[in-house]
């Protein structure tokens, strides 16, 4: 009975609307009419600026790592019943009750849940994450790639037990899968590039254009 807490307690809480929540406390918006139209931290970004953005992200990814943590807690650090809780905590952001089933890509909370379980690996993916942004400049592509090799990492760096690997595995799949319009606006030149600047005499400012 604990796994299944576990598995309910990491959905609910992947299904908390940061992103929504935040944008609209900050601004009055709806950060599903904006951008995007995604609840993650790169849209509330865009719709609500860089403190909204960052919030959404550390609570995005805190949602993540405390699904896993409570359930190592209630089982007894059972790998499957971990395994399980991050993709029910993946799942919950992607398809939260709170939303009727309108949520995010689940990078961020991707990120927090397997940096609990696979903590090296994922710092691995953070640094492909960043390194790939910062020579493309479209967090898409960069969200992507991390994603995709992430599994790779897990496999060569930890050597985990299967039920974490094929986790690792299908949570990748997922997250790439959840960014198949952005593959298309990638191929087609026309994807989003993100750049940050100085406004004269002003806080640092994001800027958003297309290629």
């Amino acid at each position: 009975m604990n796994g299944i807490l576990a598995l309910v307690i990491a959905y609910f809480l992947g299904g908390i609307p940061f992103g929504y929540l935040l944008v609209k406390l900050a601004s009055g918006k709806d950060v599903r009419t904006e951008g995007s139209g995604n609840i993650g931290a790169t849209n509330a970004l865009r719709a609500g600026g860089p403190a909204v953005g960052i919030a959404t992200l550390l609570l995005d990814a805190g949602k993540g790592y405390l699904a896993v943590w409570l359930a190592a807690l209630l089982t007894n650090e059972s790998a499957a019943w971990m395994s399980a809780a991050a993709l029910a905590v993946i799942a919950g952001h992607a398809f939260p009750v709170f939303l009727k089933g309108q949520g995010g890509k689940s990078v961020a909370t991707y990120a927090g849940a397997f940096l609990y379980l696979t903590p090296l690996p994922a710092v691995a993916a953070m640094a492909v994450f960043i390194i790939t942004v910062a020579v493309t400049r479209h967090i898409s592509a960069g969200s992507v790639l991390a994603a995709g090799t992430s599994p790779i990492g897990v496999w060569m760096i930890q050597h985990p037990p299967a039920a974490v690997l094929l986790a690792s595995v299908f949570a990748s799949c997922f997250v790439v899968y959840r960014h198949k319009s952005n593959l298309e606006r990638l191929r087609a030149g026309t994807e989003s590039t993100f750049t940050w600047k100085h406004a004269a005499g002003g806080p640092v400012r994001q800027v958003w254009r297309h290629r």
